[in-house]
This record gives C-alpha cells, structure tokens and sequence, in this order.
C-alpha cells in the first residue's frame, strides 16, 4: 500500500473489486475556476491555476501543501515545527510533530465562539418524525459533562475507552469527551455479538465501556446492556460500564455499572487537553481481515485535518448545509463522516438511527425532505435494495434540496449508480463514488473535487484527492508508467490521515500494508441451472480475465462453491474467505452475523480438495 515498490494483500484486492485501474494521458483542464476562492491556501501556491494543477502540487510539494492547510484549517495549542517525518519500510509515520492541539476544541469550542446555536446534529431516531437536535453548544455542554464524568471515575489521558452504543448524540458526546480529555476511543458496532464485543475490549485494554439499555433499529430492540454484561465477564481490565436509556426499560445493574444520568452532576464546563499531534485519538477494530480483530490506530492532528478537507472538497460542503450520512457510528465512515469531518467543518451532521424499509421504502427521502438534506452519503447495499421497490417511493418526496449524493463501503454496479443519479438525484446532483477504508482514514479516490463540467463516470472513482498519488504496479513490485495498461493499485506516499499501526502489533502492520501480496484466488457461484467441468471453467475463467483485465490478474485457484458467506445484509465477508485460504481455520473469528453459517463449511471443504491436487 504505502511503498511505490511494494503491493498490499488488501489494496490489491480493493482495486481488483473495483476494477483494475488503467493509466491514461488524462490531465483536468488548469483553467475554469478562482484557485483562492476554490482553495484560500492555494493564494500562496506559486503558479498553481486549477484544481487538477492544486492535486499535482499537492503531491509534488506534499510538505508545502500539508503545512499551509494544517495552519489554516486546525486551532493549534503550540505549531508544528516538522511537516512529516516517514519512513514507509519500517511502518514510520510522522505528520506535524511539535505541535500541539485538542480535537474536540476544534470541532466543537471553535463553532461555539463563532455560532452557539447553529444546529450540530440532528439525531433522526428510529420513530420517524421524531428527530431531536442538539446546538454547537448543547453538544459542548454534553461533552464537557461526559467528561468529566469520565475523569470523576479514574479515566486518565491515554487511556482507552471502549463504546458499545448506536448512532445517537451521546455516543457523539462521549467520543469527543474522550479526545477531549486525551483518552483514545475505541467504538464497536452496536450489532457485534458479546464475544466479539470482549474481544475488542481486551486487546484495547479498556477499564470503562459506555453503553445503552436497549438499541432501536427498524422497529426491533436489541439488548445492548445484556451483550455488554455478558463481555465483560471475560474482561478483567472493565472496572465500570456506563450505562445510558434508549428504552423505559429498565435493565439490572451491578455494583459496577454506572446510570448515565449521573453526568447531570458535572460541570459544563471540562478543560481540554493539549495532545500532541501523535497521540493515539482512536482505535478502531475491522470487520475484520482476519480471525483475531485489527485494532487500526489513528491519531490526532493528521486525522482530522484529512477527514475535514475531504468532507469539504469531495461533497462540495458549503457553510449551512445539512449533511446525511447514513453510515453507522460503529464504522470508519461514521467516525470520518458523521462526527469528525463536519463538526470540524462547523457543519449540520444528522445521525440515522433506523434502517432504509422502515416504516417503508421510501424512509431515506422522507427524511431527505424533512431535514432538507444536502449532501446524501448512503451504500450501494442500501441503494440496489430501494432500487427494487420502484421510483415511486423516491418520488413520493420532495428531494430540492439534494446537492451532492454518495456512495461507500463497497463497487457501486452501473444500474444501481443510473438509478441513484437519474431518480433520487433527478439527473442534477453528481454522484461521488468514494474508495477508501479504515486504513486510510478517509476518502482517498473519488470523482470530486474536479472541475465543474469535467466527466463522472458511472461506477468509477477516478480521480486521487489532494495529497494522494495512486500508481499502478506489476506483480514484480514495479511501477508501470506506460499507457493502456493495467496493474494492482497502489498508493506511492504517506498522507495525514492514514493509519499509524495496529494496535499492539506494529510488525503486523508493516508485514499487512507494505509487503508483497500473494496469490489471486477465485470463488465461482453459478447460475442457476448451469453446469460446467470445473477444468473448463478454470481455463475460461482464465481466458477471459486475461483478455478483459490483464494475465496477471489471472487466478492460481478457482474454487466452485453454492453459495458464498454473507451477512443478512447481503455483504460477502471476505475475511472468512481470507482465513480459508491462508487455511487459518482457528482464527475465523466471529461468525455471528453470517446468514447461512453452512456456507463457511462448503468452502472449507472445497479448499481442502483444491489445496490437496492443485490446479
């Protein structure tokens, strides 16, 4: 990933998914817009005129480009004196040393001196019509409380405080109260089963978790606080769990658990720590690529400098729009794009608490509607679902207000993209097809920013955000630079918001990200009612990658299987795959969200026989 002269197993695989990347003699046009007023940094780029001209100057005087927005964009207790000191060989990364900030003062202090009362969140809970919102400076208030609450039960700086609660304002608060009082937060999506939760947990190391009574989703109620009693009776570091109501429903509680409303003691007010750029801001676990979570690290400065600039520039935010990622809290996206990014920015986030059927199909546009949304950042899981239910419950809303509309988490198929532009987005909102994951920090390929009139193209990314320099390379390690070609994506040079290392675990993190990949392996599903000789299938599967992709793509193994491991909610969870492969069968991990848990079996069996003769 991060080496011009090294692959990565997972970006590898990312631009294979996508698509292999071809090079071509492609440059944006240098004229059609006011740098300034586009970039205000860019005024002091000498001879830089245009936004393909401030991507090429970003990358070429990285140092420059990163000083000058890390000056202007970020509230700094002490400067930097040192842009970036990496060395990508040995896992180094280094971005503004010697200077010192606190990022709950820049996303929140900061917009409360300029506008207290501007609305920060609109949290749409699970009942429609019943969104509640929290100004800049109730949710200050709200964090400062949480705390101090944290600091009153011995939570101290660089601790690490683990946060098992759906997307709600007080997962918001408590988030950022742990930035604000220099403790790491390390949020585990509120649908993990105990034992993953305990997982997390302990390899974090965290003596508090945050929690609530019960979840609201789609109707259904989940019992949080039972998940949590129940992984903690593995975690001897836990010495309190917070607990906050969702529900009525009262729940038991032990000596240690700890009723939220005991927050409404503290002070509003909570002095916020002067971090270094480095400290660790967060951990966050993978889905994961392998059995054992990967608690990736990310620290202070540098990741939220890059997740502010590409809230900016990729979605084309401007003062006074209302954001709508429809992500969950749990995830990188929710992290960069519901919290970090637009607070940072001073904007309007809305936190979706329900799910895109309930109580009916056209839930996303009713809300779109009645938040007046602007920028529309939802799945491509999400949208080939609503695709399904027809254009009329799209049309059933008044969508004006739609800007910008994007999509994350995986390929987005040209239908899907052709229905989400020319329905939800009435032909005039661009649709920005986002690459990037937890690793990166944030948005790392996307169609915008770009200018005005340039070309999107269905169900691509295609263009590097500022900073970023994707090469293509050879299954040697080699930099291809010829045209019409094709090679595994890659990413030549370190970025401010990229992952620092996994947690605990530094080697694994350079032997992951900057060592050779191995071999490509194929899982095949047939149509129905198809019936092929699995040599043959092996030689046109081969034939045609080779012709539509590039030899080297071609596959080692094919494996022919029924079915592949899925979530419920349609998502192949390719880590399983991974650790069948790499015939790591005791480290599958948590297979609790798997639809059909049958599916894993079939495969192990297939591999065994493949394993065993070879193809």
């Amino acid at each position: 990933m991060w080496l011009p002269s090294r692959f990565t197993l997972k970006f590898a695989v990312c631009a294979l998914r996508r698509g292999v990347l071809k090079s071509h003699p492609h440059v944006l046009r240098r004229g059609g817009c006011n740098t300034a007023a586009f970039m205000p940094e860019a005024a002091g780029f000498e001879g830089v005129s245009g936004r393909a001209a401030l991507q090429e100057f970003s990358v070429s005087n990285s140092e420059d480009f990163w000083a000058a927005v890390a000056r202007q964009r970020l509230s700094w207790v002490r400067p930097f004196h040192t842009v970036q000191d990496c060395d990508l060989s040995r896992g180094r990364i280094k971005w503004f040393q010697g200077g010192m900030l606190n990022v709950s003062v820049n996303c929140l202090d900061r917009q409360v001196h300029i506008c207290p009362e501007r609305v920060a969140l609109i949290w749409e809970r699970d009942e429609r019509g019943s969104e509640v919102r929290y100004t800049y400076r109730e949710l200050l208030e709200m964090t400062c409380r949480v705390g101090n609450l944290l600091k009153r039960y011995g939570v101290k700086r660089g601790d690490c405080v683990t946060i098992y609660m759906p997307t709600c304002p007080l997962a918001v608060a408590s988030m950022l109260a742990c930035a604000r009082i220099g403790a790491a937060h390390n949020v585990v999506f509120a649908g993990f089963s105990a034992e993953a939760l305990a997982e997390r947990i302990r390899d974090a190391q965290s003596s508090i978790v945050i929690t609530m009574n019960q979840g609201v989703r789609g109707g259904k109620v989940t019992e949080l606080k039972k998940t949590v009693d129940t992984a903690v009776q593995s975690c001897p570091t836990v010495r309190h769990v917070f607990v906050a109501m969702r529900t009525e429903k009262l729940v038991p509680m032990t000596d240690r658990d700890v009723l939220m409303d005991e927050m409404l003691k503290e002070d509003v007010v909570c002095e916020p720590a002067a971090m270094n750029s480095e400290d660790v801001l967060f951990l966050l676990y993978t889905s994961g690529s392998t059995g054992k979570p990967k608690g990736l690290v990310h620290t202070q400065a540098g990741y939220l400098l890059y997740a502010a600039l590409t809230h900016r520039y990729v979605f084309s935010y401007h003062d006074g729009d209302v954001f709508g990622c429809v992500a969950d809290i749990g995830w990188i996206t929710g992290h960069s794009y519901i919290v970090y990014g637009p607070l940072a920015n001073g904007a309007t986030t809305v936190l979706f608490e329900s799910t895109p059927v309930y109580p009916d199909p056209g839930r996303y546009w009713e809300t779109v509607e009645r938040l007046k949304i602007n920028q529309f950042y939802g799945a491509p899981t999400a949208i080939r679902l609503l695709l399904k239910y027809g254009d009329q419950w799209v049309n059933k809303y008044d969508r004006s207000s739609l800007k910008t509309l994007g999509s994350v988490g995986e390929p987005i198929n040209t239908e899907a993209w052709e229905w989400y532009h020319r329905v939800v987005g009435e032909g005039r909102c661009p649709v920005v097809d986002t690459w990037w994951q937890t690793e990166t920090g944030g948005i790392c390929i996307a169609p915008k920013p770009s200018e005005p009139d340039e070309e999107i193209v269905p169900g691509m990314a295609m263009r590097p955000f500022f900073g970023i320099k994707p090469v293509l390379m050879d299954t040697e390690g080699k930099v291809m630079t010829s045209n019409n070609t094709s090679g595994a994506l890659c990413i030549a040079q370190p970025w401010p918001g990229m992952a620092r290392t996994i947690h605990n675990n530094h080697q694994r993190f350079i032997e992951t990200y900057c060592q050779p990949y191995p071999g490509i392996y194929a899982f095949v599903v047939l149509k129905k009612n198809m019936k092929i000789k699995e040599e043959d299938l092996y030689k046109q599967l081969n034939s045609v990658v080779s012709e539509k992709i590039a030899k080297y793509a071609c596959p080692d193994f094919v494996l022919l299987v029924k079915r592949l491991p899925k979530t419920r909610s349609g998502k192949i969870m390719r880590r399983v795959l991974r650790k069948v492969v790499e015939s790591d069968l005791d480290s599958l991990g948590d297979l609790s969200t798997l639809d059909d848990p049958s599916a894993v079996q079939e495969i192990i069996e297939g591999h065994a026989k493949i394993s065993t003769k070879g193809q």
